[in-house]
């Protein structure tokens, strides 16, 4: 692991136990906003993260009061002059983004507080998410004048469909956690004290379980738009074949034809 991932001042934090990366946001004093050295840093961890073979689900998280308040809007106003310095901002917290979507490893993110801005994105990059009961999800892009980056105007229609993405997209609308999980933009709300612990459970379900499907599953879905009707069930049969190829699934399908066999 890179030094200074592991460092308690590094503004992305990387963390691997029994299994489970633990990717931390942590500029807590900025809402955990992205700046050049945060953005750095999250493509560093992330990178390493879907490239360990002792990673088996990933869990993303943040310190402080807010999940992300997605760019550092003051940042941008003392050391930006051009539009070409945001572009290279944007493109380069995107490879972060495309590194965990694009990975075969279920990712579970634990949003409490605030989502905002690109923020949202990074959410977004999760397959799974867990709020708490007062967090608030919203775009606010338009707040600033500025237009949706690191991956918002696709993940989000995907999500929750164009009529309701383009409702949250202009207005400076903030989802309460209940509206956000109507909407089927997060998975589960659970107690502000809670977010952690649950989302670490799912991702240690994952890590002990059936990773590997669970992580095939996850990359069958999140790249479907890559191919056509036919090549979909083209790739899904290719994948459940060579999934069975694998020592825990052959484990798996004789414990679960041995217990069927048993109840009869």
């Amino acid at each position: 692991m890179t030094a200074d991932l592991g460092a308690a001042s590094s503004p992305v934090r990387l963390s691997v136990e029994a299994g489970v990366a633990r990717l931390t946001l942590n500029r807590p004093d900025r809402l955990n906003a992205f700046d050049e050295q945060m953005a750095h840093a999250w493509v560093a961890a992330t990178t390493e993260a879907v490239s360990r073979d002792d990673v088996r689900a990933i869990l993303l998280d943040a310190a402080g009061s807010a999940f992300c308040a997605g760019g550092d809007v003051r940042a941008m106003a003392a050391s930006m002059t051009q539009g070409s310095q945001l572009e290279d901002l944007a493109a380069l917290i995107n490879l972060g983004i495309l590194a965990l979507t694009e990975s075969a490893i279920p990712v579970v993110a634990a949003a409490h507080g605030a989502t905002a801005g690109g923020g949202l994105g990074i959410l977004l990059a999760s397959d799974y998410s867990v709020v708490g009961d007062s967090s608030r999800i919203g775009s606010r892009y338009a707040q600033v004048g500025l237009t949706p980056d690191l991956s918002v105007s696709a993940h989000l229609a995907a999500a929750v469909g164009q009529r309701r993405a383009l409702q949250l997209l202009l207005s400076d609308r903030m989802l309460r956690a209940d509206d956000a999980l109507d909407w089927g933009l997060i998975a589960e709300i659970v107690p502000d004290t809670e977010v952690a612990a649950r989302a670490e459970e799912i991702a240690r379900e994952w890590a002990d379980g059936a990773s590997g499907a669970y992580g095939q599953a996850k990359r069958l879905v999140r790249t479907r738009e890559d191919r056509s009707f036919a090549e979909q069930l083209a790739e899904e049969a290719r994948s459940i074949g060579a999934a069975f190829d694998t020592d825990d699934a052959r484990e798996r399908v004789a414990a679960f034809a041995a217990r069927s066999a048993a109840r009869r």
